[in-house]
């Protein structure tokens, strides 16, 4: 199964600083523009120089991810189990 979501709901878990700390290693990022206006563009992979993020930045993913877990784990143990 496959459900089809945006980029936009793939940052907002948080996942989207956790993949690139990962990435970073190899010199890859997954990068979210923006407008001027601060409405989303597209997302697309790139190599980068900079390596990690600061701490800041990291304990607000963790945040995101530990809720995005709490709100979902009974429906990710079903699909695990399936």
């Amino acid at each position: 199964m496959v459900e089809e979501k945006t980029w936009e709901e793939f940052r907002s878990t948080g996942l989207l600083l956790y993949i690139n700390q990962i990435l970073h290693i190899f010199g890859w990022a997954v990068v979210a523009e923006y407008d001027e206006d601060k409405n989303f563009k597209r997302m697309y992979p790139a190599r980068v120089k900079f390596r990690g993020f600061d701490s800041k930045s990291v304990a607000n993913s963790y945040i995101k991810i530990s809720k995005y877990l709490k709100e979902n784990i009974n429906v990710l143990e079903k699909e695990a189990r399936e």
